[in-house]
């Protein structure tokens, strides 16, 4: 089934079913309403009856002499009486040729023998009837199927009473069927509101669902524009299958995922190829992204400039060409004024001659600065880098290809992720048929987003390996993991911990990193010793761990740089703890806050988003406290 006939059928049946309560309420309030009011108007006509019973006896009986105990005599000419008036007659038939409810009008004796009756055969006795105020009092499924079932006879009694006891009884009689005929109109007109609601229903369906799909139809002739894919072999008489929206959209981005693939896929056995060619060169080549930092260092480069290659990678220009040398004095110099240098002669300071050369890369197009490539050539070599110049460039525009086809799929897929969202809250009524395949696409469209942007940045060194983890637990390996170094430092640990789990979605290996260097930044604190007390608590769907120290504090002209990449006041301290650190929570989503007093102390806020399946399930129990020192708990 195609989803815009879904989307139709789906808004059809809720606006029908919301249609059809409505009016089943509606009809109920007009059967309560019909049988209240037949109720209270019948029961006024046996009144009436009664009345006039009551002036027939009161002029009938006005002379007659009886027994006081002789009952039977006064029923006969109770009877007689009965019979001969004229007025009671009249005052019996009216109402049932009249009233559209009314079915008889009986007046009978104590033991319901009939005296005088509108029935017809004139019976002796009355039937057993139902009270019609049983049905006044009833629910409503009882009142509609009273209505509704086999005709019924209810009956309304106004008894007429001879010194306080029963003597006489009026008995007006009401049919069902009677009553369906007074609302059968009102009824009428519901059935119709009926069938205009939905008949209204499936036109709004349909053009809500052409409203609905038309961003996705633009969104496919986007990716058709983006990365028109060929049409693939197809069989003689065969018919192309016609694809939903949905569907076709996402067979494309699938189809562009694929292409992205295999482009990174490309791109990798090049970068081996390229390593194993630069393992064998005798020439130093490095390679620097736009920002200038080096993303691509030969084994040569590292004879050159005296530094391991891991000491390299990933370093700014001026982070690794020191101007107390003649060739870092050189190629900085290039750098900082941005000018190519061609085959530039130097001697160093050990008499060893060399040629450098600085490459600026640009994108053709805008001109805009993709990186600079160093090469370093050994001129009592003959060995020629011709080879790896052209394969360095082969990889920048790689690198400019992937960039672009990132940039073009992103846009399309944010477009997709608002216009889905979107479409779930115009469908958000639960059990809609379209729900699981709106969580297919948006799964795949998530999944698809991040093999995009790994893509995009594929020269970052951080991967993120996601699972849900008890932070609990990871913060627990942390502790015992410091131990040592607390036990060392004369730090005592008080630790304060959930008694319930905290299920965050994180890399532990990277979060234990990140929480180990606050923790041991803390233990440094406190030269001679002293406390350190660490929090987990949850804030509004955020977990936050608290370390606080009672150190020498941070004073307030470096606090807001603690956090920059190699600033440190530590000796020996190289400055990428607390920069990492920083990363790290940014990589998942969470942040980092600290508050410090010079002299008092300092605390540290890392705060880490809830995984989304734990939100609103647990409550957390009052923390249980414990001080220990270095970590015996």
């Amino acid at each position: 089934m195609r989803l815009k006939t879904k989307l139709v059928l789906a808004i059809t049946g809720l606006v029908f079913l919301i249609a059809g309560i409505l009016s089943l309420v509606y009809v109920s309030h007009l059967v309560d309403a019909a049988i209240q009011q037949s109720y209270d108007a019948n029961r006024m006509v046996a009144n009436q009856v009664r009345f006039a019973l009551q002036q027939a006896l009161e002029t009938g009986l006005k002379d007659q002499m009886i027994a006081p105990g002789d009952k039977a005599k006064l029923m006969q000419l109770a009877t007689e009486t009965i019979h001969s008036s004229k007025i009671l007659r009249a005052a019996i038939d009216a109402p049932v040729m009249y009233s559209l409810t009314v079915n008889d009008i009986t007046i009978t004796d104590t033991q319901d023998n009939i005296i005088l009756t509108t029935l017809p055969g004139s019976p002796a006795k009355l039937d057993n009837r139902q009270k019609y105020s049983d049905l006044v009092a009833a629910d409503p499924i009882t009142k509609m199927r009273d209505i509704y079932g086999p005709g019924k006879v209810f009956d309304i009694v106004v008894p007429q009473d001879r010194d306080f006891e029963p003597f006489l009884g009026v008995h007006v009689g009401v049919r069902t069927t009677l009553l369906q005929h007074v609302y059968e109109p009102s009824m009428q007109e519901a059935v119709e509101l009926m069938a205009f609601a939905a008949g209204t229903a499936l036109i709004a369906a349909f053009l809500l669902s052409n409203l609905a799909l038309r961003p996705m139809e633009e969104i496919s002739m986007q990716l058709d524009f983006l990365a028109p894919i060929p049409a693939g072999p197809k069989k003689e008489g065969e018919e192309e299958p016609r694809l939903d929206t949905a569907e076709r959209v996402s067979t494309k981005i699938e189809q562009i995922g694929q292409r992205i693939r295999n482009v990174e896929e490309v791109f990798s056995a090049l970068k081996e190829n390229l390593d194993q060619i630069l393992g064998n060169l005798q020439d130093g080549i490095l390679l620097f992204t736009g920002d200038g930092r080096a993303v691509l260092v030969s084994e040569a480069a590292q004879r050159f400039l005296n530094r391991e290659k891991d000491n390299i990678l990933g370093l700014q220009a001026n982070e690794i060409f020191d101007r107390s040398t003649v060739l870092g004095r050189t190629l900085r110099e290039a750098f900082d004024a941005g000018v190519t240098l061609v085959q530039e002669e130097v001697q160093t300071e050990s008499g060893r001659r060399l040629q450098a050369s600085v490459d600026f890369i640009y994108d053709d197009r805008t001109r805009t600065g993709l990186g600079a490539l160093v090469t370093l050539h050994d001129l009592e070599s003959v060995e020629e880098i011709e080879s790896e110049l052209e394969l360095s460039r082969r990889m920048a525009a790689i690198g400019r290809l992937t960039a672009g086809v990132g940039h073009e799929v992103k846009n399309p897929i944010n477009a997709i992720v608002v216009h889905l969202e979107l479409l779930k809250n115009k469908l958000a009524a639960e059990h809609s048929p379209a729900t699981r395949h709106l969580e297919v696409i948006d799964a795949e469209i998530h999944r698809l987003d991040r093999v995009v942007q790994t893509l995009v940045d594929f020269s970052r060194p951080v991967e993120l390996q996601l699972r849900e983890q008890d932070l609990r637990k990871v913060v627990g390996d942390v502790l015992a993991l410091a131990a040592d170094e607390l036990t060392t430092h004369n730090v005592k640990l008080e630790s304060q911990l959930p008694s319930t789990p905290l299920i965050v979605n994180v890399d532990a290996d990277l979060l234990k990193q990140a929480v180990l260097n606050v923790t041991l930044n803390g233990a440094q604190a406190m030269p001679n010793g002293g406390t350190l007390r660490v929090t987990l608590e949850e804030e509004r769907r955020v977990a936050v761990l608290r370390i606080a120290d009672n150190g020498v504090g941070i004073p307030p002209e470096i606090l807001e740089k603690i956090f920059d990449l190699y600033f440190t006041t530590k000796s020996g301290g190289s400055g990428i703890g607390l920069a990492m650190t920083y990363r790290i929570l940014q990589l998942h989503h969470g942040s980092v806050d600290v508050q410090s007093k010079v002299g008092r102390g300092t605390e540290f806020f890392l705060r880490i988003p809830l995984a989304a399946t734990e939100w609103g399930r647990r409550h957390l129990q009052p923390a249980q406290v414990e001080e220990t020192k270095g970590l015996q708990t």
